[in-house]
């Protein structure tokens, strides 16, 4: 069994190409990162430059970057995310309600930025789908709208069917506490899901939506939630056609799969499969969407994986 102490939320410890972009990013030695990223499917490269956004100082060395060489898609996109990942920590992760009008200016301040940084790769490199995926990010932020944003996710679909960064940040928009609809969030995750090949993480959109609406609704009493029939099979078609599938593979998504599963089996109060979860996991999980139960994300992990395995032996 795992150590109950043992709980990685680091990315780079699923993902190598992660530990290998940031060390190239800390060392300044962009034609190895770009390397690096030229060598990746389009959702792993996508994922990798938006782990990477928040390494310090980037902002001056990536324009420095695009100044010798104006047409790097990579380097465009990694400068958008880093841009938008400045203003979300001013914005910080709490309903708009609890946000500083002067936060806010920030905010959208850094966003707009990112925006004529991402305007400008978009014209150059229309098929770049970690283009739009950091696009998708500022429209939520800007307030769009989510016609606008619909859009953006089909250019960066157009780009790479089933793109699972974009898509994961289009459920975001989707959800009631930006421009969508609780209608519109389950059956976007739904459809996804089924468009994508067995086998794929595509059905960590379904349990995401479910988790936002739990977390996410305040008239939402969650016994009663997942005590429903109709969410309960449709988490458990969700992992058969995923986490559960003889097809799934160790490929881009694969952690956020297993750790959304985790949690939703945790609250589902089904210890088995919690622990077929926890088992592909090993000692990894991610900060979304634990970070919804609480803050202490290591230690509600820990104490899940021990009550699933100590429930499974």
């Amino acid at each position: 069994m795992i150590g109950s102490s043992d709980v990685v939320l680091d990315g780079a410890a699923a993902y190598p190409e992660i530990a290998g972009l940031r060390a190239a990013l800390r060392r300044r030695d962009w034609p190895a990162g770009r390397a690096l990223l030229d060598q990746l499917e389009p959702s792993a490269r996508s994922a990798a430059l938006q782990a990477c956004a928040g390494e310090l100082g980037l902002e001056e060395f990536l324009r420095d970057v695009l100044t010798a060489d104006v047409t790097d898609a990579s380097a465009a996109a990694l400068l958008g995310h880093h841009l938008i990942h400045v203003g979300w920590e001013i914005r910080s992760g709490q309903y708009a309600r609890h946000i500083s009008s002067r936060q806010f200016h920030r905010f959208h301040d850094w966003l707009r930025r990112a925006e004529q940084v991402l305007i400008d790769a978009a014209a150059r490199h229309p098929r770049d789908p970690a283009i739009w995926t950091a696009r998708l990010l500022t429209a939520r932020g800007l307030q769009l709208g989510l016609a606008e944003t619909r859009r953006r996710l089909d250019r960066a679909l157009a780009a790479q069917p089933h793109h699972l960064p974009a898509q994961l940040q289009f459920l975001q928009s989707a959800c009631p506490k930006w421009d969508g609809t609780w209608e519109l969030a389950h059956g976007f995750a739904r459809d996804a899901m089924q468009a994508a090949a067995p086998g794929s993480p595509h059905a960590v959109l379904v349990v995401h939506a479910h988790v936002e609406h739990i977390f996410g609704d305040d008239d939402t009493d969650v016994f009663q939630y997942l005590a429903n029939d109709a969410v309960r099979n449709e988490i458990y078609e969700a992992a058969h056609r995923s986490i559960w599938h003889p097809e799934f593979r160790h490929g881009p998504g694969w952690l956020q799969a297993l750790n959304a599963f985790a949690l939703i089996f945790t609250m589902l109060d089904d210890r088995r499969s919690a622990a077929t979860a926890f088992a592909g996991l090993g000692n990894l999980a991610a900060e979304y969407p634990w970070n919804q139960v609480g803050s202490d994300v290591n230690a509600q992990v820990r104490e899940a994986r021990a009550w699933a395995y100590e429930g499974a032996s």
